[in-house]
C-alpha cells in the first residue's frame, strides 16, 4: 500500500524547493555577470598599464604608478623594442614572450594567465596577470552571498512551515465536524464561511452527501418499521392460533408435545425478527444501544444443536462436542442467531454422514465449528461474507445473508469472526471474544 504523503509537508517543501531554484538560478546569473564585469575591469587595468609603458617616462611617478598598479594586481610586464627589452616588472617569470594577440589566456607556471599585448611606435609592452587574482575576491564575496541566501532559505522556510500550518486550521476544524458525524446527526457541518474559494466546494458536497445520507436513512428506518409491523403480525397470529390449538386439545398430551415445539419456534421466530430489525439499525461502532446480559455459550449452543436436530438427523450429521461453559455479556437472540447460522451452513454443506466439529476453548475465549466437505480455495475464503455471495456449484439452497449478518452480531459484542480452510476440507468457522 502506498504510504500517505503529508499536504503541509509537500507544500512546504515545493515552496522552499522552488524558492532554492530561483535563487541558484539568480546566483549563477550574478556569478556569470560578475565574472564578465570583473574581466572588463581588469583588462582595463592591464591596457592602462600597457599604454603608461609605451607613452611615459618609467622613470618619473608614471613609473612609480606602473609598479603601484603592479603590486596591487599582481601584473607583470614586459617593455620592448624590436628585440631589446628596457624594462621588466620586478618579478617578471616569462623568459619567452606569449604570442603577440591582443587578450589571451595560455598555461604556465602551474596556473593559467590573462596575457595583453600592446604594440605602438615599434615598442611592444606584454602585460601578464594570474586569473587566480581575479576570480580570488569574487569567489569570496560570491561565498558571503551564499551563505546569506542560505540564511534567507532557512527563514523563510520557519515563515512558511508556519503560515501554512496556521491557514491548515480550517482544514482541521473542518475533518473533526465530519469526524463527529454519525448514523444519528447527518446535519450539515455548520462552519463559517470558508477561508479559501477551494474548501467550499468540498464543503458544500460533503452536505449535500450527508442530507443523501440522512434521507436515506429515514427511508430505511420507515422500511424497517413498516417490515417489522407487516412480518410482527402474521407471526402474532399463528402464535395465537398454537395457544388456541393447545387450549383446544390440551386433553391429548402427544398432540400438545407437538404443537409446543412449533410454538417455540414461533416465539424465537418473534424475537429473532426483533433482533435482526433492532440489528440493521444498530451501528458497530455505537453498540450502546444493544440489550445485552450474560450469557453462556455452552447453553446457547446445545439449544441451537437442539432446534437443528430434525436437519442433523435427516443427513444422518454426526456430531463431535468439546463444549465447556463460557459466559460472555452479549445480546442472547442475537448470538443464537450468530451460532444457528454457522452450525447450520457446517450442516448444510456437509456431505450426508459426515462430522461437524463444535468446541468451546474456555482459555481461548472462542467457539468453534468446523465440518467436512469441499476443499477451500483462497478466492471463497477472501470472499465469505459478502452479501448474496454463495460459491459456484453450491446446490444447497441459502440467501447469501448469513455469514455477513453473524459477522455484524459479532462485531456488535466486539468480537471478532474468522474463517480458514479446513485440514480435510471444509470450513472452520472462530468466533473469538
Amino acid at each position: 500500500m502506498k504510504k500517505a504523503i503529508s499536504l503541509q509537508s509537500q507544500l512546504i517543501k515545493t515552496s522552499i524547493l522552488s524558492s532554492i531554484v530561483a535563487g541558484v538560478l539568480a546566483l549563477l546569473v550574478f556569478l556569470a555577470l560578475s565574472i564578465y564585469h570583473t574581466m572588463q575591469i581588469h583588462d582595463e587595468i592591464m591596457d592602462e598599464v600597457a599604454d603608461m609603458l609605451v607613452i611615459s617616462d618609467i622613470s618619473s611617478q608614471s613609473g612609480s604608478h606602473i609598479d603601484e598598479l603592479s603590486e596591487e594586481f599582481a601584473i607583470q610586464y614586459s617593455l620592448k623594442i624590436q628585440d631589446f627589452t628596457l624594462v621588466t616588472s620586478p618579478d617578471f617569470a616569462f623568459e619567452q614572450q606569449q604570442p603577440a594577440t591582443e587578450y589571451g589566456i595560455f598555461w604556465s607556471n602551474g596556473q593559467f594567465w590573462r596575457s595583453y599585448v600592446l604594440d605602438e611606435n615599434d615598442m611592444q609592452a606584454y602585460v601578464y596577470q594570474p586569473l587566480a587574482i581575479r576570480l580570488h575576491d569574487l569567489a569570496e564575496f560570491f561565498a558571503g552571498f551564499a551563505g546569506v541566501l542560505g540564511l534567507l532559505w532557512l527563514l523563510q522556510w520557519l515563515l512558511v512551515r508556519f503560515a501554512i500550518q496556521r491557514q491548515f486550521k480550517s482544514l482541521v476544524l473542518l475533518s473533526k465536524s465530519i469526524g463527529q458525524k454519525h448514523a444519528q446527526d447527518l446535519s450539515p457541518i455548520a462552519t463559517p464561511e470558508a477561508e479559501f474559494r477551494e474548501l467550499q466546494p468540498i464543503l458544500t458536497q460533503i452536505n449535500q452527501l450527508l442530507a443523501r445520507l440522512d434521507q436515506s436513512l429515514h427511508a430505511e428506518q420507515r422500511f424497517t418499521a413498516d417490515a417489522s409491523h407487516e412480518l410482527r403480525s402474521p407471526l402474532s397470529a399463528i402464535h395465537m392460533r398454537l395457544q388456541v390449538l393447545k387450549r383446544k386439545y390440551q386433553d391429548q398430551t402427544q398432540l400438545a408435545q407437538d404443537l409446543q415445539p412449533i410454538q417455540n419456534d414461533v416465539a424465537r421466530s418473534t424475537q429473532i425478527l426483533e433482533n435482526l430489525l433492532l440489528l440493521a439499525r444498530l451501528d458497530p461502532s455505537q453498540a450502546q444501544g444493544l440489550p445485552t446480559q450474560a450469557c453462556d455459550l455452552r447453553e446457547i449452543s446445545l439449544e441451537v444443536l437442539e432446534a437443528l436436530l430434525p436437519f442433523i438427523q435427516e443427513k444422518n450429521i454426526v456430531l463431535d462436542l468439546d463444549l465447556h461453559a463460557l459466559w460472555v455479556e452479549g445480546n442472547r437472540e442475537l448470538l443464537f442467531t450468530c451460532i444457528r447460522n454457522l452450525v447450520d451452513n457446517a450442516i448444510r454443506y456437509s456431505p450426508p454422514a459426515a462430522t461437524v466439529q463444535l468446541s468451546i476453548d474456555v482459555a481461548q475465549q472462542q467457539i468453534r465449528i468446523s465440518n467436512a466437505g469441499e476443499p477451500m480455495n483462497a478466492e471463497i475464503l477472501a470472499r465469505l461474507g459478502e452479501r448474496f455471495y454463495r460459491a459456484l456449484g453450491t446446490k444447497s439452497q441459502g440467501s447469501g445473508l448469513g455469514i455477513s449478518i453473524c459477522q455484524k452480531i459479532i462485531a456488535l459484542h466486539g468480537g471478532r469472526l474468522s474463517f480458514s480452510a479446513g485440514d480435510t476440507g471444509g470450513l472452520v468457522a472462530c468466533i473469538e471474544f
